[in-house]
């Protein structure tokens, strides 16, 4: 009773005002519109399993916006049956039950046999206080809440709260806001799943349980409420039905799943042909070279500083040709000189952000007083695209965005004032509304703009600031982390929560972009990013090298050898990016989406699932004595030595200093290639299948032309694989290719794992002797593709 006299105190003196009892209800075709007094609440369902919730404090409701909801992404809707009582509304989907109490008004989803799902609290109504609004949550004892982006601190955002407000910052373990607002979160509790997406861009905040201990809590201080509910109950369903809303990743191309090599800056000229030339004379795999601001005249966009670059244009096409794709930066601010012309142009066209009382804002950047292009506008945007025209031309392969929170040298907001003034396509609103989405549409004009320039040429772009649904356009990072075992660690909760909250293509700055890293962890975080969707190795000004050459011979080698991993994996990886594209499904997952019924794995972030099948247990602490590795239920394999383990254990490890701990879910068909030195470059030899038989045991491999659109036009191979295990025996099915592309390869090897004593083996129903056992697994070359089904049986002696 104290506690609620406490807290119910606490309510009312911060003046928050609760829509009060329900008066009156309207029937939708796919939902209900409540009423209480001159407040509204408007239900509808936009399937089975997604409900959206618009509140209004004052009717009527404001024109219907957003930038991250996709329109018509649900079709029509679906019908709901409605039951209207003296105490509730039940509107039901089919899967899901809306309850809707009306005194107070408060919400609660039930599943079909009316078990609550989420509810509102019963001690705090959804309320508002003047333009800002709240919606209170229960929150049971053994729930857990991820996503919300890449945040710091662990996997699980339970006691924590967080600020939705794009910050340049150079952060630590703890450090809010940072770059990104995606005010999208997914609870799990015993195993069922449902997400919450506050599409809101006025800054908010989400609070699960530090104000009050029973209840989680999330509000913006401005702006329409309007949230959607996901229900799962599988945690794929809920970031699959989030991602259809908002969005997907586009198919990447081939080359930005290469390795990447970044610096705060590689110049001059010089520096960046003896870089790519120490790459290709030492065999290091890589495809990407960055150029960060100091390639640019005086750091203004869109320039190049010929003293420094004289050749630019024909170092562009040298290093092509050896295989390496530029990517340059681009920031968004433009500098306020006559004279240059992206301000001579957005200026004559009246494109720059205005203060209140219409003058041009100018702020400033790295290239002194800038001026901030109005990306809101589609006129802008349009304009925008223009300038790459020439980079394009030049044979520069994609853009890095940078700065775009938007980040300006005032301090302490680092931003521009919360009065300038955008053109929401002829509606004005101040930048209150517009900051969380300015980095977002800065990336829309920038994706858009290459593909008008290059239209069957996928781009690349990289954002640092983004909102929901961003990852429509560009890839991102988690931005400037530090060089220390903190942030090694850091990075896989960053990750993980960044692709359940619909963002797949992510990765960091690989050694840490503040400071020098050691030699050891340097090299370990070179190994574990083989195993994030991107593979970049970025530093600031000041600190030591890291190419992978640096320290030595041996730190060399055994970096060389987890880059050529990479290579190696590039078949399993572009199938589980392309997956990722036409499900939202992330390549790299946390524990719990994989296993959401293995509850001792719900807040697990220190190991983690890159696809179905492979799991990576990094070291990410620098302590001597061994540490635990969590293996699900179901038999693993160690991906090195191909030792089978058994799952539903914990194991301990302490690896040397080459080797980073990779299991393989027994079940799984992992497709790889043989090393190439840049995506460019065609394989020789044939495609590896490593059969790990298992239960449900499959695989697939996902191939197009890695560049253009013509898979959208049905230029794509796609194969299924199985196996199946009797005694005595082990079947591999290779389904007939769907699409007509053709590989790389003439022909495929087998390695199967488990197998001992074999005595034949069949392709066909015909016995081959291309085969060879070795203790515990057995390889069979030189099986010839075709298009067609093949059958290959391993029979060998059980024990």
């Amino acid at each position: 009773m104290l506690t609620v006299l406490c807290t119910c105190t606490a309510y009312t003196q911060t003046q928050w005002r609760s829509l009060g009892d329900v008066t009156a209800v309207e029937k939708l075709a796919n939902g209900a519109e409540l009423s209480a007094g001159s407040s509204r609440l408007r239900i509808t369902a936009l399937s089975a399993t997604v409900v959206r919730l618009r509140y209004s404090a004052q009717a009527p409701f404001p024109a219907d916006h957003s930038f991250a909801a996709l329109p018509n992404a649900f079709a029509d809707g679906t019908k709901v049956q409605m039951k209207d009582s003296a105490d509730a509304v039940v509107l039901d989907t089919g899967v899901i039950q809306v309850r809707i109490l009306k005194s107070p008004m408060r919400v609660e989803f039930l599943d079909q046999s009316s078990q609550v799902i989420s509810k509102d609290h019963a001690s705090y109504p959804v309320s508002f206080n003047g333009t800002a609004f709240r919606v209170w949550k229960s929150m049971p004892l053994d729930e857990h809440y991820f996503g919300l982006g890449d945040k710091t601190g662990p996997l699980d955002r339970r006691d924590l709260s967080f600020t939705m407000w794009n910050t340049d910052v150079g952060y630590q373990e703890s450090t809010d806001p940072i770059y990104k607002s995606i005010p999208f979160f997914l609870a799990l509790r015993n195993g069922a799943a449902y997400g919450i997406f506050l599409d809101n861009t006025y800054r908010s905040n989400f609070d699960f349980g530090k104000e009050f201990r029973d209840a989680y809590s999330f509000g913006a201080e401005a702006g329409e409420l309007n949230y959607y509910f996901f229900y799962g109950p599988d945690p794929k369903r809920v970031v699959s039905d989030f991602t259809a809303l908002v969005g997907r990743m586009a198919l990447p191309p081939l080359f930005a799943l290469g390795y990447q090599q970044c610096r705060y800056s590689y110049y001059p000229e010089a520096r960046v042909r003896e870089l790519a030339g120490e790459f290709r004379k030492r065999n290091i795999p890589a495809d990407v070279i960055y150029l960060d601001i100091d390639y640019q005249e005086k750091n203004r966009p869109f320039t190049i500083d010929r003293e420094r670059f004289p050749h630019f244009e024909q170092m562009v096409k040298d290093l092509r040709q050896q295989g390496f794709k530029m990517i340059t930066i681009t920031d968004l601010h433009i500098a306020k000189v006559p004279g240059y012309k992206p301000y001579d142009e957005g200026m004559a066209h009246d494109y720059f952000v205005k203060n209140p009382d219409g003058s041009v804002y100018v702020g400033p950047v790295w290239p002194g007083p800038s001026v901030f292009p109005d990306f809101t506008r589609s006129a802008v945007r349009d304009w925008w695209g223009t300038l790459y025209t020439d980079f394009v031309k030049m044979g520069v392969r994609g853009f890095w965005n940078d700065m775009n929170e938007p980040a300006v040298f005032v301090y302490p907001t680092k931003t521009m004032p919360l009065d300038t003034v955008h053109d929401v396509e002829d509606r004005k609103t101040d930048h209150r509304e517009i900051h969380n989405v300015f980095g977002m549409e800065n990336v829309h004009a920038t994706h858009d703009g290459l593909l008008k320039l290059q239209p069957d040429v996928r781009p690349f772009v990289l954002t640092r600031a983004a909102y929901a649904g961003t990852q429509r356009y560009a890839a991102t990072w988690t931005g400037d982390n530090t060089a220390s075992w903190n942030h090694i660690r850091l990075s896989l909760t960053q990750l993980t929560n960044l692709g359940v909250s619909g963002y797949a293509f992510v990765g960091d700055d690989i050694g840490g972009f503040n400071g020098s890293p050691t030699p050891e962890l340097l090299t370990r975080w070179m190994e574990l990013g083989v195993f994030n969707p991107i593979y970049r190795n970025h530093a600031t000004k000041g600190t030591r090298d890291r190419e992978p050459w640096v320290d030595g011979p041996m730190h060399e080698a055994i970096r060389k050898k987890y880059i050529e991993t990479r290579y190696r994996l590039l078949p399993y990886i572009y199938t589980g990016m392309e997956e990722a594209s036409r499900t939202g499904v992330p390549l790299m997952r946390p524990m719990f989406l994989e296993f959401p019924a293995e509850t001792t794995l719900t807040t697990n972030g220190e190991e983690y699932m890159f696809g179905s099948g492979l799991l990576v247990a990094p070291k990410v602490w620098p302590f001597l004595q061994p540490y635990d590795v969590v293996l699900p239920k179901g038999d693993w394999v160690n991906y090195w030595t191909g030792e089978r383990l058994a799952g539903g254990t914990t194991i301990k490890v302490d690896p040397p200093v080459d080797t980073l701990p990779v299991y393989v879910r027994a079940g799984t068909i992992i497709p790889q290639q043989p090393v190439v030195q840049n995506v460019d470059e065609t394989p020789k030899g044939p495609l590896e299948l490593r059969v790990y038989p298992g239960p449900d045991c499959s695989g697939n491999l996902y191939m197009d032309d890695g560049n253009t659109f013509a898979y959208q036009k049905g230029e794509f191979l796609r194969v299924h694989f199985t196996c199946e295990v009797a005694s005595g025996e082990v079947k591999v099915h290779m389904s007939a290719a769907e699409g007509p592309y053709r590989p790389w390869f003439k022909d495929v090897q087998l390695t199967v794992y488990g197998p001992d004593k074999v005595r034949e083996v069949r392709v066909d129903g015909k016995s081959v002797k291309t085969w060879k056992g070795d203790g515990g697994h057995v390889t069979i070359d030189g099986v010839p593709w075709a298009s067609a089904a093949r059958d290959v049986e391993i029979l060998y002696n059980s024990r």
